[in-house]
């Protein structure tokens, strides 16, 4: 079972992102705050859950926690300030959202950008280590699968409600065949060979 949090004398948030690998959408990050008695058995590491647990969990997180906040960035901010840090400025976001201030940030990963005035200690596999960071990659993850999902319907032929925007061999040759829809990265190598990669319009706009 994974323990509760890094520190335990202090008001503590974990905080994960989920997304940065994809070809598409935003990076989606999540902070959540749990009271101290609070445990669960089942709560991991988001990639290592079933869609379904991951849906149990995602409710029980929203109504046992604390506090919780999840925010995205856009395509168009990766971009301009890169991968790495718009994964942090996500996890800054969603850390704004929170009702309670915490007093100590831990952060899944090995880099992160001091959040002013509160300390905060990075962990790597944190969200295999620690509930509330479990808990953020869970929240994360939903929240951004359920963007992609919205914007499958705007863009069917990548098939993001399956991939959900990774570098598939199935959504490269949708990119290749198609060009590029205005939720790709366009800093990213959508292919692996260069190609002049035209953007695509909406079925709706078509």
């Amino acid at each position: 079972m994974l323990d509760l949090q890094y520190t335990k004398n202090k008001v503590e948030c974990g905080t994960d992102e989920a997304g940065r690998g994809c070809l598409a959408g935003p990076v989606t990050a999540a902070a959540v705050i749990f009271k101290k008695d609070f445990s669960n058995s089942v709560l991991n590491d988001s990639k290592q859950l079933s869609l379904k647990n991951r849906n149990l969990l995602k409710k029980l997180i929203r109504e046992e926690a604390i506090s919780y906040g999840i925010a995205h960035v856009m395509m168009e901010d990766i971009d301009d300030i890169n991968i790495l840090n718009a994964s942090i400025k996500a996890m800054h976001h969603s850390i704004d959202q929170l009702s309670i201030r915490p007093e100590f940030i831990s952060v899944d990963g090995n880099r992160f950008h001091s959040y002013p005035s509160i300390e905060h200690t990075c962990i790597i596999k944190g969200d295999a280590k620690y509930l509330n960071i479990a808990a953020a990659s869970i929240l994360a993850k939903t929240e951004r699968d359920a963007f992609m999902e919205r914007i499958h319907e705007e863009f069917p032929m990548y098939n993001w409600k399956k991939n959900k925007g990774y570098p598939t061999k199935e959504h490269r040759e949708a990119i290749k065949k198609y060009g590029i829809t205005k939720y790709h990265r366009k800093s990213f190598k959508l292919l692996p060979t260069p190609l002049a990669l035209k953007p695509k319009k909406s079925k709706n706009n078509s």
